[in-house]
């Protein structure tokens, strides 16, 4: 069966890969990023099952979004696709005002010279983060399936969990309930969501690539397949694609942005810590009202 799949893959990519013999060539794919989140998560029983749902539409927004991957041979450039605001926009509590600050722009990717270049805002600030493309360790699966009119086929990776990975928190595992009940106990503490809340050490992805476009190519961080990735369905987070223009006559420019301070995404993420760090200091981190 495995060596059924390798042929008919060799195949597909023999057959199609006229379509890049262009010196031009250019495709545009259209994906739709959905995450979902358990509610009860997050508010414990402190929330009615109305206010959660209130906060939930209000997050809907951050949540559910549409991107654009323009591409070529060698390159890509992924970027939301514009639309209006919503009326009464943000809201969502201590997390939806948290995740409201992070303002993604447009990430650029060079597969022939892996590197990764990505436009960001945080509270307010402009990043330019520039580092090499993470690299998942892909394991090729015998499954296939028809994403419209293509023929794709399904790898999966296991990615390392990341603390500042606000689509995948979850609260602590229940039986460590008694340790936190202990810490409570401090004067110092009080018991906030953001002390319960972890990051899974290990996510596993599922992708889904078609050969009939034979790009090393992906929505979001998500490359390193013979073909490019229709489908990733990563921890809460599904990103499927609903529609491919290829050799457009109205072609994007592909070119990595160059605004913001120059970091790596690891002095990126120390940012992003120190400010949640930070932000529960200042939501109940040492008691209500309590001063030194």
């Amino acid at each position: 069966m495995k060596s059924f799949s390798i042929t008919l893959i060799s195949g597909v990519i023999l057959l199609f890969s006229g379509v890049l013999t262009a010196q031009d060539f250019q495709g545009r794919a259209y994906y739709q990023s959905k995450t979902t989140m358990d509610m009860d998560n997050f508010g414990g029983n402190q929330m009615s099952g109305q206010q959660k749902k209130m906060i939930a539409e209000r997050m809907k927004s951050m949540l559910e979004k549409n991107f654009i991957l323009s591409f070529n041979r060698t390159e890509s450039l992924y970027k939301e696709e514009e639309k209006l605001a919503a009326p009464g926009g943000g809201g969502g509590g201590r997390w939806g005002g948290m995740m409201g600050s992070f303002t993604a722009g447009a990430q650029y990717k060079n597969v022939k010279d892996q590197q990764l270049i990505q436009d960001q805002e945080f509270f307010g600030k402009q990043f330019l983060i520039k580092d090499s493309i993470p690299k998942l360790e892909w394991k090729m699966e015998s499954e296939s399936k028809q994403i419209g009119q293509y023929l794709c086929f399904k790898a999966t990776a296991v990615k390392k969990g990341n603390d500042t990975d606000f689509a995948n928190m979850r609260r602590r595992n229940r039986n460590d309930e008694k340790k936190e009940e202990e810490k409570s106990k401090d004067s110092t503490r009080t018991n906030t969501s953001m002390d319960d809340i972890e990051v899974p050490k290990e996510i596993l992805v599922t992708a889904w690539y078609t050969p009939q476009i034979p790009v090393n190519q992906g929505p979001g961080e998500y490359w390193g397949l013979p073909g490019l990735i229709l489908e990733i369905n990563s921890g809460r987070t599904t990103i499927l694609c609903s529609k491919i223009e290829i050799n457009p006559t109205d072609k994007a420019e592909i070119k990595a942005p160059s605004k913001g301070k120059v970091v790596t995404k690891g002095e990126y993420n120390n940012i992003v810590k120190e400010k949640m760090a930070e932000m529960q200091e200042m939501y109940g981190g040492r008691g209500r009202g309590s001063r030194n």
